[in-house]
């Protein structure tokens, strides 16, 4: 449930347990939105004065969440979308109700996932954006409906994942003040809190750092190639991840051809967990040429991965 009061937003979750607990209640507040003029919680229909609530947290840390909300990203071309798009399927794959999104303006992950065709990118819809958000160069609302998008535009591969694409307009922040960048945000915010897994593959590089689109994903993936210009981008990600709050940051190796010892030195110095090293696979190549997903490839690259999924689902356990 999503409390609205004045613009300001409240998440109130209910985590799901293993069979035979208890379920328990947790809540989760925005210091963005609390900096505003936000009055009340409603929880078990009383009225909470936001003033009153600790900060932003669990109320039950002993309870481990059933869902995660992933952002992937890393410097152009290490593989990010190949493990985006196969991440979200072998999810989907067991039987979890995920949602990809994508959200690099290359707009590859319908092919990673095994779709034949983009969806309409959100970012085209113009009369859309207008109706809920304002035309460009007057006034606009920062907190536009988003709701129904999801249902509406995203489309659906054979294994159940649930892609939505971006498109290419800017996301927004200092350098974006604009009716289409308020509505992606939106949108993000929107599809970063609902109940179930969500696998963003980010654009390559960092400027979505600086916007903060990525600050409420409880684990930021960053793919690297096993040399030193993916670990300076690395390092340039982490420090900028640390600034807007995301403190879980893991990496993953892309294209080991089995001298990665450095690099992974590196990493390990700088203090982020290592997830998996994936080979390099030729077959992830064929995969590319021909526009299809890389799940369907099968090798060690895909049980690698596999690895990976094991990982983060053990974690949620």
């Amino acid at each position: 449930m999503v409390v609205t009061t004045n613009g300001n937003h409240i998440r109130y979750y209910t985590w799901k347990l293993s069979p035979g607990v208890v379920k328990g209640s947790v809540y989760e507040t925005f210091n963005f939105f609390r900096e505003f003029s936000c009055k009340y919680l409603i929880k078990f229909e009383k009225k909470v004065n936001c003033s009153t609530l600790p900060p932003p947290t669990f109320l039950f840390p002993h309870i481990h969440i059933h869902i995660m909300k992933i952002a992937i990203t890393g410097k152009g071309g290490v593989g990010k979308t190949t493990l985006a798009g196969t991440l979200a399927r072998l999810l989907a794959q067991e039987g979890r109700g995920v949602v990809a999104i994508d959200a690099d303006p290359d707009m590859n992950l319908a092919s990673a996932i095994g779709l034949s065709k983009n969806p309409t990118p959100i970012s085209t819809l113009d009369d859309l954006i207008t109706d809920r958000a304002g035309a460009p160069g007057g006034v606009f609302k920062i907190n536009p409906k988003v709701n129904d998008i999801l249902d509406r535009y995203g489309v659906k591969n054979e294994d159940g994942v649930k892609l939505l694409t971006m498109g290419t307009i800017e996301l927004g922040g200092s350098g974006c003040v604009c009716p289409a960048s308020s509505f992606l945000r939106a949108l993000l915010r929107h599809i970063i809190f609902k109940e179930q897994f969500v696998i963003l593959d980010m654009e390559a590089g960092i400027e979505h750092l600086g916007r903060g689109t990525t600050k409420n994903v409880d684990l930021m993936i960053v793919v690297v190639e096993p040399g030193m210009r993916s670990v300076e981008t690395l390092t340039r990600i982490k420090k900028l991840a640390g600034d807007i709050g995301i403190e879980n940051i893991a990496v993953v190796i892309s294209k080991d051809v089995g001298g990665s010892g450095v690099v992974k030195e590196k990493i390990e110095e700088m203090g982020l967990p290592i997830l998996g090293s994936i080979p390099y696979d030729t077959s992830f190549v064929k995969a590319d040429l021909e526009g299809a997903s890389p799940l369907d490839t099968g090798g060690d690259a895909i049980d690698e991965i596999k690895k990976i999924k094991d990982k983060l689902v053990k974690n949620l356990k």
